[in-house]
């Protein structure tokens, strides 16, 4: 089974239902294929949910691919952040951050 073609649901939902925030989300819709956080990014902007049960929720379903981790962690450093200032950034959890660059960054190093 492949992945779904994300560009072509976004641009269908902004047609559809957001046709003034197509300005707004061009850009991520340009790109020939829309990772982790650009789906997240684009979500985001067009449904900008305030309601922090329905946040906590959608947080619980949410998957990671492997370069979207790293893209997270080249951002931490980059950045200067540490573990709760990243995971607070991109609404994770500490531990999961922590997982990740044991995981990740660790296996790399050796």
């Amino acid at each position: 089974m492949g992945k779904p073609n994300y560009n072509k649901i976004y641009s269908d939902i902004i047609q559809l239902k957001f046709p003034d925030k197509l300005l707004v989300c061009q850009k991520l819709l340009d790109k020939k294929e829309l990772s982790v956080l650009d789906v997240i990014e684009l979500n985001r902007k067009l449904f900008e949910t305030s309601d922090l049960s329905s946040e906590k929720f959608n947080q619980k379903l949410r998957s990671y691919d492997r370069r979207s981790i790293l893209r997270m962690l080249d951002y931490q450093r980059d950045n200067k952040l540490n573990n709760s200032q990243l995971a607070t950034h991109f609404n994770l959890s500490r531990n999961t951050v922590t997982v990740w660059k044991k995981r990740f960054l660790v296996k790399n190093k050796k």
